[in-house]
């Protein structure tokens, strides 16, 4: 007791306070003031270890909320997931033609930062020509130049800026969701299902994806939300071009307005793949002969300019008819969407910049534009 008092002393320059007893080699153990552990710290037998969490699902869509809509609009989240885009964009032109006359030089060099940040060499040859016209020879401010770049990039986007359009007269309309793996096609046809739900129309998800479970439970799950008619596989790996026929027979007996047809992931560089595609397709004109009414490819805009490659093949394989463009609030590569009108003119149907349903919205040229140059 002396000792630990002499201790407590040279700690505290006083009277010893009472601490956690620490043993002292030679010394006779001496109760602790706290509980005392066990005699031996290791247990024998070592502690369960936690089984390893399951392998995530797919992203799963948000059910719709009771709670009051977020003050925050589309255009400002819009603006927000192409924000790396547009930091990518706008610090290079800015930097480059800051306070300095558009001459040849620096347009040439324009041109070069359009390709670099995704837009394409068409659309960027497009837009320099656009500056050569009407500001060629002129010093700019940072705010013009934005401004200007937001009017070539919307100019290119407006024609191609389509709803994707369902006609009572098919009844059901169908869409085959294509793409190739990872691009968020099963999402899509989720949030599109509920758009079109909240509009009044009868909705019908076919789960193609016969080669995933997560993707066919995924569907089911929002099928439920949304009141959807579902059309699952009778068994893993189960023939998709069979399901879709059964499907759509359904479907037309039953009188639903719209059948969004999910599909495996395509590489769209494998032949023997594309080829099961067209065989769904051939499988469906055996009940309408217009079917499918649309084909709508995914695309996931952090692939850049590979979606460019990507839209070539689906679109001498299956006959696109227009795009969805996903995953743009991770992307840097914003741009190849103007990349992609400039090409192919195809309709660019919706966007999405996030996880949510409501985070799928139907494309907006000059919303887009003004939000990938960061402007409001």
């Amino acid at each position: 007791m002396a000792l630990r008092d002499f201790f407590g002393r040279l700690r505290g320059g006083g009277a010893a306070q009472p601490t956690p007893e620490i043993p002292i080699p030679g010394l006779p153990e001496v109760p602790a003031p706290i509980p005392e552990l066990p005699a031996n710290p290791v247990p024998e037998t070592p502690a369960p270890v936690p089984e390893p969490a399951p392998e995530a699902p797919p992203a799963e869509i948000p059910p719709p909320s009771a709670e009051a809509p977020a003050k925050t609009g589309w255009f400002a989240r819009l603006k927000a997931g192409l924000s790396r885009s547009t930091a990518k964009l706008t610090d290079s032109v800015v930097s480059l033609l800051h306070k300095r006359r558009l001459d040849d030089e620096a347009l040439e060099e324009l041109e070069e930062t359009l390709i670099t940040a995704d837009l394409g060499v068409a659309a960027s040859r497009r837009i320099v020509e656009g500056f050569r016209r009407t500001r060629f020879g002129k010093e700019v401010t940072d705010e013009e130049v934005k401004a200007a770049l937001a009017d070539e990039i919307a100019t290119i986007l407006e024609p191609v800026a389509q709803p994707l359009e369902v006609i009572p007269a098919h009844a059901p309309h169908v869409v085959l969701v294509v793409g190739v793996n990872g691009t968020g096609k099963t999402t899509t046809i989720a949030k599109l299902g509920r758009h079109y739900a909240e509009q009044g129309l009868k909705i019908g998800f076919v789960a193609g994806d016969t080669f995933r479970a997560a993707a066919v439970e995924q569907l089911q799950v929002w099928a439920g939300r949304t009141s959807a008619r579902f059309f699952a596989p009778a068994k893993p790996d189960a023939d998709a071009a069979g399901l879709a026929f059964d499907a759509l027979t359904v479907a037309r007996a039953e009188g639903l307005d719209l059948l969004l047809v999910d599909s495996a992931g395509r590489l769209h560089n494998k032949s023997a793949l594309m080829e099961e595609l067209r065989k769904i397709i051939r499988v469906i004109k055996r009940v309408d002969e217009a079917a499918p009414h649309s084909v709508l490819l995914v695309l996931d805009a952090t692939t850049g300019q590979n979606a460019v490659q990507q839209v070539k093949v689906f679109k001498d394989m299956v006959d696109v008819t227009g795009l969805a463009v996903t995953k743009l609030d991770g992307s840097a590569k914003g741009g190849v969407v103007v990349a992609l009108a400039q090409e192919f003119g195809l309709p660019v149907h919706v966007v999405g910049v996030g996880e949510k349903a409501e985070d799928l919205r139907p494309f907006a040229a000059r919303d887009y534009a003004r939000g990938l140059m960061g402007l409001d």
